[in-house]
């Protein structure tokens, strides 16, 4: 809903300026083509391919891959040439790895399934959504549980324990245990007669 009848007076949000400002995507649009062909294959097929397979295919397009990587099917991987992936490395079924700027697992991480890195977001004080884009860094030995998020610009410190379903948006320490909110019962549900 406009704030005025007239919407050239609109001076909220708007999506239909949106500028990607500085943001480099890395590669020529053709490499980006050719890598979601190779992406829909064998990423994000329910196939089981072999590991070490994915691991070539995404050092053929630029990402830094440690030795004895283990990646589940359904991994999304946006841009492999901002990715770096240390030694030993395990990704759960369905990650998804939004990296429009560097992400680097370190070594001995583990992702849970559906684990959300987003190192991509957007300015909320800006009208036109600009990106507000930062690299994310989860150091050596570190688990991350199922269907959690962390958000842009965070490091996550060594072996840290991030628990299923946490949001995690700001630097954990080293040696840390981050859990989410508990659930709260609000109060009883009463329904009413039809």
């Amino acid at each position: 809903m406009s704030e005025s009848n007239n919407p050239n007076e609109y001076r909220g949000v708007r999506n239909d300026l949106f500028d990607k400002g500085d943001f480099v995507r890395g590669k020529p649009f053709l490499v980006e083509v050719v890598w979601y062909f190779v992406k829909m294959g064998f990423f994000l097929s329910a196939f089981p391919w072999p590991s070490r397979l994915k691991a070539t295919l995404l050092r053929l397009f630029g990402a830094k891959v440690g030795a004895g990587l283990y990646i589940r099917p359904r991994v999304n991987i946006h841009m492999p040439w901002k990715l770096v992936i240390g030694d030993h490395v395990w990704i759960g079924e369905r990650c998804e790895l939004l990296n429009l700027e560097q992400l680097e697992l370190e070594d001995h991480v583990s992702l849970g399934h559906d684990v959300f890195l987003a190192a991509a977001s957007h300015n909320i004080r800006s009208r036109t959504m600009a990106y507000a884009n930062k690299p994310i860094l989860i150091k050596r030995g570190t688990w991350v549980a199922s269907r959690t998020f962390v958000g842009a610009g965070v490091t996550v410190g060594e072996n840290c324990v991030i628990g299923a379903g946490a949001a995690v948006v700001r630097d954990v320490p080293d040696n840390s245990i981050v859990v989410p909110s508990p659930s709260t019962i609000l109060k009883e549900r009463v329904l009413s007669d039809p």
